[in-house]
């Protein structure tokens, strides 16, 4: 039986299988929706940090299964807290939308998209080894430099520091252990100059599985 996607087209007024079928899609819409919300971060529309977590364990399970590295990059942008005293916490949020808008611009439809929480946001790629990571991070670096916020108060100049770890199946993370060495490289860019990217050695066992065309691409 083929079930049409509007039941009012095809069954008479107020017939009670008709008003049955359209509560189920009422239902049924409702739930994709709350489901959604339960998973997305308000502010800036990224998936939220639950999302994040069972996302990341997915994918370190899917590396065990495939043999495909996977990337973390966490994002936290430069002096925020400077910009919420001098800007006010609206402009603040703009920042934050503006920071997520560049996130989906330069990186692939695969990759999962997260706020972390604060100014702190997560990126998860699939299937991405040592160098790929970097260029992806060094891509968004750029790009939000590149790319002033114009304001009702003026323009404001944005930049971020980036941490990348990296999970393969010769040298294996649990998720915790991912986000601690992401996390460590980002402060890391903090300390020597922000608005850079940190990352593990390309001579680390953590960069054991980049391909000869990555460490060519990451060394320029």
């Amino acid at each position: 039986m083929i079930m049409a996607d509007h039941p009012q087209d095809i069954c008479p007024v107020d017939h009670p299988e008709c008003e049955a079928l359209a509560t189920l899609r009422s239902l049924r819409d409702e739930n994709g929706r709350l489901a959604t919300q339960v998973r997305t971060d308000p502010l800036t529309g990224l998936f939220n940090y639950r999302h994040f977590r069972e996302s990341l364990q997915a994918e370190l399970e899917r590396t065990g299964r495939s043999g495909q590295p996977t990337a973390l990059i966490i994002i936290d942008l430069d002096h925020f807290k400077q910009v919420n005293d001098r800007w006010g916490h609206e402009v603040g949020n703009l920042a934050l939308r503006h920071t997520a808008e560049c996130m989906h611009e330069s990186m692939r439809r695969i990759d999962i998209l997260c706020r972390y929480g604060g100014e702190e946001f997560t990126i998860i790629a699939p299937a991405t080894g040592l160098a790929g990571a970097v260029k992806a991070a060094e891509r968004l670096r750029r790009l939000l430099e590149a790319r002033p916020l114009a304001t009702g108060q003026g323009t404001l100049q944005l930049t971020a520091s980036l941490g990348v770890a990296i999970h393969t199946s010769l040298h294996p993370l649990t998720a915790e252990a991912m986000v601690k060495q992401a996390d460590a490289f980002m402060y890391q860019a903090k300390q020597t100059g922000r608005n850079r990217v940190c990352h593990p050695p390309l001579e680390s066992a953590a960069a054991s599985q980049v391909t000869t065309d990555e460490r060519a691409a990451l060394l320029g």
